[in-house]
């Protein structure tokens, strides 16, 4: 028995470029729709949430975040560490400090789903 390749449509979707793009372009909109929505009862947790992502985020996490590049950096540079495990370090960096951006884009591309 052969198999067979079938073609499956696809319903078209978004790509990582435009959820950037638009993560750039809506952020104030997709924050108003967020805060928006706040529940009743939910200050002190949004409070903790708000001080994690100044901690995250912040002069000290940056400071670290700088460092933990540079290093990782002369490590891949003398071969003292695998080039992957140095890209994943320093893809975590983006990921950390861009991620405000990513869940705009996310938000405003669900919002445009509807």
């Amino acid at each position: 028995m052969g198999h067979r390749k079938t073609s499956v449509a696809r319903a078209p979707s978004l790509t990582l470029g435009a959820a950037v793009a638009l993560a750039f372009s809506v952020p104030g909109q997709a924050a108003a729709q967020v805060i928006a929505s706040d529940p009743r009862g939910s200050g002190p947790i949004l409070a903790a949430v708000n001080w994690v992502q100044g901690t995250l985020l912040g002069n000290v996490a940056t400071a670290v975040a700088v460092i933990a590049v540079a290093i990782v950096g002369f490590m891949m540079l003398t071969g003292r560490m695998n080039w992957r495990h140095g890209i994943t370090v320093i893809l975590g960096c983006f990921i950390l400090f861009g991620a405000a951006a990513i869940v705009a884009g996310i938000q405003a591309a669900a919002s445009l789903a509807r």
